[in-house]
């Protein structure tokens, strides 16, 4: 599980100014803005005449594609122009950006790089933002992060990369980058990680041994006897079935002179492995199960961006972990649990646990002496959401329409799209029982939005979001990775955190 092979880059970075940098380069790399194609010989031009062998010149200035790679005469080259910027505004129709376009395009440089074993690469960034500077080096990082390497242990195979930049991207920028960048690995690799070695248990190990968090951040952790005494009853009904009991931690981030500020709450989803409970799932349905912790994963890569970069205001980050399991101590479909909120709650569903362990812990954050802000819930929650927005997209519900704004644009900002969806009020009466406050499932449509209205009773009168997430890349879609666990939506939310005064 060697989670000390992501506490340091993957990549060697170096920041250089044109023309000052005299290294043996193997291969090349040049970026152009979107408006720069209206005139693409222009600035293919001069790299052609550069680079190119003067009997394929003329092919490749007549070639006019957005990205571009041949066999140079001091090594390969690529040149890429990027996609134009996103559409911003609350009902665009264009969610694609460049920051996107990056990754997506930095991706496939970096799979060539590593079959042509390129050791030196020059990267012209000159026409890019610092945004799309960010975008590269996460871009890179995501690529070169491989489990099996990280897992066992192996040693890492550096690549150099020397970027020519302006000097408004500035070494401090590029190190609070690559801290971004380790955060979304971190999250990536707990995904990735097999139920065998992350359960409630090991993952206090995992947060309290392996990462190196600074003074800044206490780690506090409730045990299973811990959260019966606080009445956490919905919690421990979910992970009362496995041998390996429920818990909440708790990250406790107060960096200096943050006092007199409300802090942001973040809680995420940790079920470890879900069967599905005794209303268990089908074996296709199950395959993934290790994944439904992500919302767990993402908080965790936020804590660690946060304590990382030492980011501003004060933040709570709660991990709610419980492993669903088969077993005579099982919950049932007709029991009924009252939660820590006081609401009595009847169990329609088993399956439908994971809004049952963040409704009580959603309870501990928000009644904490110091009151948050903000509450924000990640969870990999409905198969609804999936089907409605398809594998890239999180469904974002929230209960404030400026908060709602903010995260919507900041997903589309770092290339991670979130579209808004109803609290639609009536949807609740689906929830409605005779022998309960209410359930915790309802069957027919609209899946994904009973749960948030089920999430909803929980954050009292805090502003609050809930994003509903796959947080995993099926093969057929790996634009960004190479298929596996996906840290959404960890730079949709660092994106929103650095707006927040």
């Amino acid at each position: 599980m060697n989670f000390q092979k992501l506490l340091t880059p993957f990549i060697n970075f170096q920041l250089i100014q044109p023309k000052k940098s005299n290294a043996p380069f193997d291969g090349f790399v040049y970026f152009f803005s979107a408006d720069s194609y209206k005139k693409f010989k222009s600035h293919v031009a001069p790299v052609v005449e550069m680079h190119s062998p003067a009997a394929g010149k003329k092919q490749i200035l007549e070639n006019e594609q957005k990205f571009i790679h041949f066999n140079g005469v001091f090594g390969p080259v690529w040149i890429v122009f990027l996609q134009a910027p996103a559409d911003h505004s609350p009902l665009g129709s264009s969610m694609d950006s460049s920051v996107l376009s990056i990754k997506e395009n930095v991706f496939q440089i970096y799979q060539q790089v590593k079959s042509l074993k390129t050791q030196m690469l020059s990267v012209d960034a000159m026409a890019l933002s610092n945004a799309e500077i960010e975008s590269l080096v996460v871009g890179f990082e995501l690529a070169a992060y491989h489990y099996l390497t990280v897992f066992q242990g192996k040693e890492k195979q550096i690549l150099n990369v020397a970027i020519k930049c302006k000097a408004v991207f500035t070494q401090e920028h590029l190190n609070k980058t690559l801290k971004l960048a380790q955060a979304l690995n971190i999250s990536r690799h707990l995904i990735n990680l097999p139920p065998n070695h992350v359960n409630p248990t090991s993952y206090e190990q995992i947060v309290k041994k392996q990462l190196q968090f600074s003074k800044n951040t206490t780690i506090e952790v409730w045990d299973y006897e811990k959260c019966l005494k606080e009445n956490m009853n919905l919690l421990c009904a979910v992970g009362q079935g496995s041998v390996n009991k429920p818990k909440m931690i708790r990250f406790k981030y107060r960096p200096t002179g943050s006092a007199k500020k409300a802090p942001v709450a973040f809680v995420g989803k940790g079920i470890t492995f879900d069967t599905g409970g005794l209303d268990i799932k089908p074996s296709s349905a199950m395959r993934l199960m290790k994944k439904d912790m992500g919302g767990s994963a993402a908080v965790v890569g936020l804590a660690y961006w946060a304590d990382q970069t030492k980011y501003h205001r004060p933040c709570d980050f709660y991990l709610a972990l419980a492993e669903n399991s088969v077993d005579a101590h099982s919950m049932r479909p007709s029991d009924v649990y009252k939660s820590r909120a006081g609401f009595d709650v009847e169990i329609d569903n088993t399956d439908a646990e994971g809004r049952l362990v963040l409704a009580d812990v959603m309870d501990v954050a928000i009644k904490q002496k110091e009151k948050p802000e903000y509450l924000v819930d990640i969870a990999t929650l409905t198969g609804a959401i999936k089907v409605a927005l398809g594998a890239d997209m999180a469904g974002l519900f929230c209960n404030n329409d400026v908060m709602s704004e903010q995260i919507f644009k900041s997903g589309a900002a770092v290339g991670e799209p979130n579209w808004r969806m109803p609290l639609y009020k009536k949807y609740f009466s689906s929830l409605n029982s005779q022998f309960a406050d209410f359930k915790n499932s309802a069957d027919g449509f609209g899946g994904a939005i009973t749960a948030a209205l089920f999430l909803e009773k929980f954050a009292g009168d805090v502003k609050w979001a809930h994003l509903d997430v796959y947080c995993w890349t099926d093969k057929n879609q790996a634009a960004l990775t190479a298929g596996g666990a996906n840290p959404q939506p960890v730079q949709t939310l660092v994106h929103w955190l650095k707006g927040l005064k």
